[in-house]
C-alpha cells in the first residue's frame, strides 16, 4: 500500500492550524467573484483594492498562510452571494459590512473611511424604501433564506481549501472514513431524506445503498453539473463558490459505496466553473485528500472533470454517462439502471451537484438535523434561479415547503413596475406554469407533481401580465425539439409537430381542433418517449392549454393576441444594465445576439423570434420590450 501524503493526526493538526490563521486575520476583505461580478467588473475592483493598499503601505495577504500584522489587509475572492444584480459586491469583515455596486473609484474612499476608520460608506449600502442595510443577512433578499448549500458562498475565499477546513470542511469525509461504514452512511443519508436535486427527487440515500450492495471490480461516483435549463444557475454558483464541498460529498459518497473514481461532468460554458474545480482538485490532491491511500485508512479516490458541449439531453443520467465514455450522449432504455450499469458499464451513483452539496452537513449533524428543515417527505433546502419580471433576481436558497408567494414577493421584492403576477414557469423545460392560484403552494416535490408542474434542477421564470402564454410554449418547445437527441420517435417527431402547431397558432392561422391535437400529442409523447427529459417535454404546454386556455383560444378563435398582436415590439438590450455575461448569448436559440465578454451584448431584431429566451436567462434584468411606434 503506497504512504499517506496526510495521515489523520496531521489533518487534525492541519485543522487546528487553518482555524486559528483564519481567528487571527483581523480585518478580510472580500469581493465577490462569482460570474455576475466578475462580469461587471469586480477583478478591477479586486486589483484596485490591493494595489492602493499597498501604496498606502499596507500589508495585503491573499493567502491563509500569509502572515499578517497590525497593518495588514487580508484581501480574498468569493463566491456567488446570489443577489447579481447589485454587483460587485464587497463584503468587510469582522465590521458586517456589505457595499454594493462597488467601482474602482470607490476604492480608495473604503480603504480611507472604512478599512482605516472604521466608518460605514452610506452611498454604497443596499437602500429599500429608504431604509440602508449594513449587513447583509438583514436585506429582505437574503432575511428569508436558510442556507445550507450556499452557507459560505460570498463568506471565504473560494479558491483556498485551507480556509475550508477552517471552517469545518472534509471533516464529514475524516468521520465517513474512519468512524462509519458503508451501510451506515448510507442509512444516514436514507433517513436525512434527502432526494435528488437535479429534477427526478429520487431518495439519494435508495441510490447509493443500490450500488453499495452491488458487486464489482469498479464502481464510480459521477456528479451532474451539466445544467442545461434556460435562465438556471444554482449549480453553477455552487461549482464557483463552494467547490469542495462538492468534491467532499462525493468523496463520502465513493466511501459508502465501494467506488474510487469520480467524474465531474460540467457544461463547458461555465468555464469559472471548471477552473475553480480544477483549483479545488489540485489542491485536494496536493494535502492529500485525494489520491491513494488517503489518511492512512486504506482508502483511495481519484477526480477526474468532463467538460460537456452543451447537449441538454445530456442532463439525462445514461446520456451523460455515455458522453463521459466518448460516445454521443444519447439516453438508454431502462433497465439496466445505472446504480446496475452505468458509466463503462460499472454500478454508478450519480447525482447533481447539489445534493452532493448537502452530504457533508448530513453526516456532521445527522439525519434528524436535516430532517427538522423542509417537509416531512422533502426535508432540506432548495436553491432556486429566480429570473424573469420581478424586481430581485439572482440565487436564492429556501427551505422546502416555502411557498411561491414568500420567494416571487418577500425575497424576490414583487413583479417589476408595479405591475400583476401572472405565472411562474419552474421546472425548466420539463416542468411546467403556474398562476396566481398557486401562489401559496408549497415547493417541495410532491405538491408540485400534484399541479402537473415539477422542482426541476430549480429554475423559476416569473411572468407578469404582458406576457403572451402561447409563447412561452412555444419558446420552451422550440428548446425542447432542438435539443431531442432524435433517438426515439415519439420525441423527435412529436415535439416537431407541436411545435409547428404551436408556431401556427401565433400567427393566429390555427384551428380549434389544434388545441385537442396538442393535446393527444402531448398525451402520446409523455407516455411513449425513451427518457425523463422526453417524457416531461410537454408540460409547458399542456400546463398553459389548463391555466390560459383563453390565450390560447384569442389565437385561434378572434384571430387577435392582447398581448402580442395588440403592439408591436422588439427586444432590446440596455447597456447600461448588460455586464456582458453571455448568458443570454448562449441561451439564444437563433443566435440573434452577440458582444465580446463583459461588453455590453446586441440583439438582432431580423433574427429574433420573441421567445424570451435572453429575458429569462439574465441575471441582471437587462432585456427590455421596446414597443415601436405604428
Amino acid at each position: 500500500m503506497p504512504e499517506c501524503a496526510l495521515t489523520r493526526t496531521q489533518f487534525h493538526l492541519l485543522q487546528t492550524e487553518s482555524k486559528d490563521l483564519l481567528a487571527a486575520q483581523k480585518l478580510k476583505v472580500l469581493v465577490c467573484a462569482g460570474t455576475g461580478c466578475v462580469a461587471n467588473g469586480s477583478m478591477k475592483v479586486y486589483d484596485t483594492l490591493k494595489a492602493a493598499c499597498e501604496t498606502r503601505g499596507l500589508n495585503v495577504c491573499v493567502a491563509l498562510r500569509e502572515e499578517g500584522g497590525e497593518n495588514s489587509v487580508h484581501l480574498k475572492k468569493s463566491g456567488c452571494h446570489g443577489f447579481c444584480e447589485i454587483g460587485p459586491l464587497v463584503s468587510i469583515e469582522p465590521l458586517d459590512i456589505l457595499y454594493t455596486h462597488v467601482h474602482p473609484e470607490d476604492c480608495e474612499e473604503i480603504i480611507e473611511k472604512t478599512l482605516l476608520g472604521g466608518e460605514v460608506i452610506d452611498r454604497l449600502l443596499y437602500h429599500k424604501d429608504g431604509q440602508a442595510y449594513q449587513r447583509r443577512d438583514d436585506i429582505p433578499f437574503y432575511k428569508l433564506q436558510h442556507r445550507i448549500v450556499l452557507r459560505d458562498s460570498g463568506k471565504s475565499d473560494a479558491e483556498e481549501i485551507l480556509e475550508y477546513i477552517a471552517n469545518g470542511g472534509y471533516s464529514a469525509f475524516e468521520k465517513a472514513l474512519f468512524e462509519m461504514n458503508g451501510e451506515e452512511i448510507c442509512k444516514t443519508i436514507s433517513d436525512s431524506g434527502l432526494r435528488g436535486r437535479g429534477g427526478g427527487g429520487f431518495p439519494a440515500g435508495r441510490k447509493w445503498e443500490s450500488v453499495r450492495r452491488n458487486v464489482s471490480d469498479v464502481k464510480y461516483v459521477v456528479c451532474n453539473g451539466d445544467e442545461g435549463d434556460p435562465g438556471a444557475f444554482m449549480d453553477q454558483g455552487v461549482m464557483e463558490g463552494n467547490p469542495h464541498s462538492v468534491i467532499e460529498g462525493m468523496l463520502i459518497a465513493g466511501v459508502a459505496t465501494g467506488a474510487t473514481e469520480g467524474y465531474i461532468y460540467v457544461r463547458a460554458e461555465y468555464p469559472l466553473a471548471v477552473k475553480r474545480l480544477r483549483i479545488a482538485i489540485a489542491k485536494a490532491e496536493e494535502l492529500g485528500l485525494l489520491g491513494d491511500n488517503i489518511m492512512g485508512s486504506g482508502f483511495s479516490f481519484h477526480m477526474h472533470i468532463n467538460r460537456g458541449a452543451g447537449a441538454f439531453v445530456c442532463g439525462e443520467g445514461s446520456a451523460l454517462t455515455s458522453s463521459i465514455e466518448g460516445k454521443r450522449g444519447m439516453p438508454r432504455v431502462k433497465p439496466p439502471r445505472t446504480v446496475d450499469k452505468g458509466l463503462w458499464a460499472k454500478p454508478t451513483v450519480l447525482n447533481n451537484v447539489e445534493t452532493y452539496a448537502n452530504v457533508p452537513q448530513i453526516v456532521l449533524n445527522g439525519a434528524g438535523w436535516y430532517r427538522s428543515v423542509g417537509t416531512e417527505n422533502s426535508p432540506g433546502t432548495k436553491t432556486f434561479a429566480l429570473t424573469g419580471n420581478v424586481v430581485n433576481t439572482g440565487l436564492v436558497e429556501v427551505p422546502m415547503g416555502t411557498t411561491l408567494r414568500q420567494v416571487i414577493y418577500d425575497i424576490g421584492g414583487g413583479i417589476k413596475d408595479g405591475k400583476k403576477f401572472k405565472a411562474v414557469q419552474i421546472g425548466g423545460p420539463s416542468g411546467g406554469c403556474l398562476t396566481e392560484e398557486h401562489l401559496d403552494l408549497p415547493l417541495d416535490f410532491d405538491s408540485l407533481n400534484k399541479v402537473g408542474a415539477i422542482i426541476g434542477s430549480g429554475g423559476m421564470v416569473v411572468m407578469d401580465e404582458d406576457t403572451c402564454m402561447v409563447e412561452v410554449a412555444r419558446f420552451f418547445m422550440n428548446f425542447t425539439q432542438n435539443e431531442s437527441c432524435g433517438k426515439c420517435v415519439p420525441c423527435r417527431e412529436g415535439t416537431k409537430r407541436m411545435l409547428e402547431i404551436l408556431e401556427r397558432i401565433i400567427r393566429n392561422e390555427g384551428e380549434l381542433e389544434d388545441l385537442d391535437t396538442l393535446e393527444s400529442l402531448a398525451n402520446t409523447i409523455t407516455e411513449a418517449s425513451l427518457c425523463g427529459l422526453g417524457q416531461t417535454a410537454c408540460k409547458p404546454v399542456l400546463s398553459t392549454l389548463k391555466y390560459f386556455r383563453n390565450e390560447y383560444l384569442a389565437h385561434v378563435v378572434d384571430k387577435h393576441c392582447p398581448h402580442c398582436n395588440g403592439r408591436k415590439r422588439h427586444l432590446e438590450i440596455n447597456p447600461k444594465l448588460c455586464r456582458g455575461c453571455g448568458k443570454c448569448k448562449r441561451n439564444c436559440p437563433m443566435e440573434a445576439i452577440s458582444g465580446e465578454l463583459r461588453q455590453p451584448h446586441t440583439i438582432d431584431v431580423t433574427k429574433c423570434i420573441h421567445c424570451g429566451a435572453c429575458w429569462g436567462a439574465c441575471p441582471f434584468g437587462a432585456i427590455d420590450a421596446i414597443e415601436e411606434e405604428g
